[in-house]
């Protein structure tokens, strides 16, 4: 199941049990669970901590649990766990093996002192960057809290239970049979879910601090770069981010990073975590900033304002909230959202499997959309507002050349329908002949673009373009002195990681060389 190369590296890995552990499989007689057998006989033949058990009675089948033998934990596998989700197996059985986990010790005494049984299930797909995050923060859970157990399903495997619980996205994660969460969680977020004094205790932590010469608001690549290069001028510098990574943990393939031929967003996310956390950096997760009050002087302190209360201030102030996912707003969208609507065609495509969707745009990221999609569904039907595709001529030649994708243009899309709370169809106008049309189906996938987070900043006296892009000036300077702008959020040209990382060293040096020239203001001046 595992070819020589995987073996010794798990080998290598393996060596950090502390303590033996066993997989106890439940199998069935079917292609998966011989699969399942051959890759558990693999795992254990790595290391002489790992025994297998082929006696378990659970009801899934194909799936495995990793235990030990104090029995205080319960991570479980439905289905095999490859592709995206091989790290996560390795992680769990290191985890419940006794090998620490890579996150503070204030956090993992929070989840140790958890009160009440948790029940989690989360259901996957092999394809879903953004599930590993979710899988292995709640393995990693379970491994350090007996009162909380965890499986992860395969979607794609489970097939019944997928359509008995409505499922239509993933990561979906269910606690205690109810639904807990969608979409890309890690430990700290989930945290924040279950132990409601979190948010309070961070809120008064944040009080605390003192001014920053450099608070960098936003934690992907912009804000990431824009931390790194302040803190190695040796000044105090801060980043708060509602969460470190940003767009790029929704990012699958990345091949245009240079120097790195090929990587993902999540492990790009993770690395730049790694790198600002090799600075003297105060990282600050999960704080959503929701205003921004400039310095009443030059030289002053700027205020920015947290959705939890708290406020920030600082000398500098580089804005790197990045962008999200543009809405098509028509009815049926916020209504069927991972009900049928998706926009992440890499995590849900295989959900879809054998049945018919629309993705909804005609660029870069519509048509590769649509290429992947048509090697698992039925048939695709792209829809384009222009009256042609604006892809790259390559993807539009190898769009045209699949059978089974219905390429619609000059088409406004109206509505999406549905039926027993799923997508059931979607209506567009033919702009050319002003004629209504309606296809039926059971998903769409939106890829229109990105929208910029810079709602916060409407009253701030921060000059937005008309499409809501902080203006910035060659320098990453905005109409505020003492205030930066970087990244996907800024009127800054093509949307990319690496543009979005040199704009971000940009505004941060440009913010050092605003402080070394400016008197700062007293705190009467600031007062006054």
């Amino acid at each position: 199941m595992l070819d020589a190369g995987l073996k010794t590296q798990l080998t290598a890995y393996l060596q950090n049990l502390r303590q033996p552990i066993e997989l106890v499989a439940s199998l069935a007689d079917d292609a998966g669970s011989r699969e399942m057998r051959a890759l558990l006989e693999d795992v254990a033949s790595t290391s002489d901590k790992v025994s297998v058990n082929f006696a378990g009675d659970n009801e899934r089948k194909p799936s495995f649990a990793i235990t030990r033998a104090a029995n205080d934990a319960d991570v479980r596998f439905a289905g095999l766990p490859l592709g995206h989700e091989f790290t996560s197996l390795v992680l769990a059985l290191l985890h419940v093996g006794g090998h620490p986990p890579r996150i503070d010790a204030e956090v993992i005494e929070r989840i140790k002192a958890l009160d009440g049984d948790y029940r989690f299930e989360t259901y996957f797909s092999q394809s879903c960057q953004n599930c590993p995050d979710v899988v292995q923060a709640l393995n990693t859970m379970s491994a350090l809290n007996p009162r909380i157990t965890h499986v992860a399903i395969d979607g794609a495997l489970f097939k019944a239970e997928v359509e008995a619980r409505e499922v239509m996205a993933v990561p979906t994660i269910l606690l205690n049979g109810q639904p807990f969460g969608q979409g890309r969680m890690d430990v700290e977020q989930i945290l924040a879910k279950l132990d409601t004094g979190a948010a309070d205790r961070a809120a008064e932590k944040i009080k605390t601090k003192d001014a920053f010469e450099v608070l960098v608001i936003g934690g992907g690549p912009a804000g990431a770069a824009a931390a790194i290069y302040a803190a190695r001028k040796g000044i105090r510098t801060g980043v708060a981010a509602e969460r470190f990574g940003g767009q790029v943990l929704d990012t699958m393939a990345i091949e245009n990073f240079i120097s790195v031929p090929h990587t993902e967003g999540p492990k790009l996310a993770s690395a730049l975590e790694q790198h600002v956390k090799d600075y003297d950096v105060d990282v600050m997760n999960l704080q959503k900033a929701v205003g921004l009050v400039p310095a009443k002087t030059p030289g002053g302190l700027h205020e920015v304002k947290l959705e939890n209360g708290a406020s920030l201030k600082a000398r500098t102030v580089i804005l790197s909230t990045g962008a999200r996912w543009r809405n098509v707003n028509v009815p049926g969208e916020a209504e069927y959202r991972n009900k049928g609507v998706a926009y992440c065609p890499h995590c849900d495509g295989p959900l879809f499997k054998g049945k018919r969707v629309a993705v909804i745009g005609g660029g870069n990221s519509g048509v590769e959309a649509a290429i992947d999609l048509a090697g698992i569904v039925a048939h695709v039907t792209l829809i384009e507002f222009d009256s042609q595709l604006r892809a790259d001529a390559v993807l539009q030649r190898k769009l045209a050349s699949l059978p089974n994708v219905k390429i619609v243009t000059s088409a406004m899309t109206t509505e999406i329908h549905g039926e027993n709370g799923k997508v059931s169809g979607l209506s567009y106008k033919d702009r050319n002949h002003d004629t209504a049309h309606r296809v039926d189906l059971e998903g769409v996938f939106v890829q229109i673009g990105l929208v910029p987070n810079t709602e916060w900043l409407k009253d701030s006296g921060v000059a937005l373009s008309n499409r809501g892009e902080i203006e910035v000036d060659y320098r990453g300077e905005t109409s505020i002195p003492g205030v930066f702008g970087a990244g996907d959020a800024t009127t800054t040209p093509y949307k990319q990681i690496i543009i979005a990382m040199g704009e971000g060293s940009k505004a941060s040096l440009s913010a050092f060389d605003y402080l070394i020239r400016q008197v700062p203001a007293n705190e009467e001046q600031e007062a006054a």
